[in-house]
C-alpha cells in the first residue's frame, strides 16, 4: 500500500450464514464512555457503515470516542489516518502477533517494526497495539517471530511513552513473563481480557489495565465474569473488537462501537453498582491511559 491514500483501505469481513444486520440502537448513557479497542476499517453488515456513520452512531448512544486499533502495516497506516482526520479518534499501531511471522518469512519484520515507529511519531497515536502472543493460530515455528515482535513493540511504546494493548490468547504465562523480563510499558492494557481471576489479580497487582469486550456476556465465559468481579474499579476498561464479539443477545451480528452500552450495562449489574459511577470511572481510566481526544 505504500504510496497509497490510508483513507481507502478497507477490508471486509466474511459474511457466511450469520445474521448481517446491525442490532437496534441501545439506549444512550447518561454518562459518557469511550471504545477501547476496534477496527473500523473491517467493514461488515448487510449495509456496511462508514467511518463518519460509526462515529456519530456511537456519539449519539453516549460513546464519545474509540481507540482505532491495527494489525499490520496497511491497517496501522488507516487508524493513524482516521485519528489525524477525526477528533473523536485516536490511534494503536502495531503489527498482530499472528502477522509477525509471515512479515518474518518474507524478510520484512524490520521493515514493519520501522514502519510501527514512525507511526508512534505522530501526536494522535497513543498505543502501540495490538501486540502480544497468540500460541492459538501460531505453530511453533512462528513463536519466535512473535517474541521477536512482542519485545520490539514494548521497546517501542516505552520510547514514544505511549500506552501498549496487548493480544493474549493461549499464552497467559508466557506473556506476563515477557512483560516481568523485560520491563512492562507505563500504560499496559490488557486488550479483550481472556484470563481468569488469578491472572486478573497479578496482572491489576502490576498495574496493568484490562478491557472487557462483549465476550464477559456469553454463556460459557464465567471465567470473565470472576475476573471482572475482582478488577478494581481504577483498573477496568470497556471495548467491542468490533466488528467481532458482539454482546448477548446479538452475538454473531455485526458489532460496532454504539454497542458499547449493552456490554457496560452488563458489566455495571455483574459489579453491582450504578451505572453511572461505572461509567464515570471507564472514562477516566481511558483517559488516564490514552490521554485527552481533544
Amino acid at each position: 500500500m505504500s504510496g497509497t491514500d490510508p483513507s481507502q483501505y478497507v477490508r471486509q469481513r466474511e459474511k457466511g450464514t450469520r445474521d448481517v444486520s446491525y442490532p437496534d440502537p441501545p439506549e444512550q448513557l447518561a454518562v459518557p464512555v469511550y471504545d477501547n479497542h476496534c477496527h473500523l476499517e473491517i467493514q461488515d453488515g448487510d449495509d456496511a457503515l462508514s467511518l463518519d456513520e460509526q462515529l456519530e452512531r456511537a456519539l449519539a448512544v453516549g460513546v464519545r470516542g474509540v481507540v482505532q486499533a491495527g494489525g499490520d502495516i496497511d491497517s496501522s497506516r488507516w487508524s493513524a489516518w482516521a485519528a489525524a482526520s477525526h477528533p473523536r479518534v485516536l490511534a494503536a499501531v502495531a503489527i498482530h502477533p499472528n502477522e509477525a511471522p509471515l512479515y518474518a518469512a518474507a524478510g520484512r519484520l524490520d521493515e514493519a517494526i520501522a514502519a510501527m515507529d514512525d507511526l508512534a511519531a505522530q501526536p494522535r497515536v497513543r498505543a502501540i497495539g495490538e501486540t502480544g502472543l497468540d500460541f492459538f493460530r501460531t505453530d511453533a515455528d512462528g513463536v519466535p517471530a512473535q517474541y521477536e515482535s512482542f519485545e520490539a513493540h514494548i521497546a517501542l511504546a516505552k520510547k514514544h511513552d505511549i500506552a501498549m494493548q496487548i493480544h493474549d490468547r493461549d499464552a497467559h504465562d508466557e506473556v506476563l513473563e515477557t512483560l516481568m523480563r523485560v520491563g512492562a510499558p507505563e500504560r499496559t492494557v490488557f486488550h479483550c481480557f481472556s484470563g481468569d481471576a488469578e491472572m486478573a489479580r497479578i496482572a491489576t497487582d502490576r498495574g496493568y489495565w484490562l478491557s472487557y469486550a462483549g465476550n464477559v456476556t456469553f454463556k460459557n465465559a464465567q471465567n470473565l465474569r470472576d475476573a471482572l468481579a475482582v478488577t478494581p474499579l481504577d483498573r477496568i476498561l470497556v471495548e467491542t473488537d468490533a466488528p467481532f464479539l458482539t454482546p448477548t443477545p446479538y452475538r454473531g451480528r455485526p458489532n460496532a462501537p454504539y454497542l458499547v452500552p449493552v456490554t457496560v450495562r452488563f458489566m455495571a449489574a455483574e459489579l453491582g453498582i450504578g451505572l453511572d459511577e461505572l461509567c464515570a470511572q471507564i472514562a477516566a481510566n481511558t483517559l488516564a491511559v490514552y490521554g485527552s481526544f481533544d
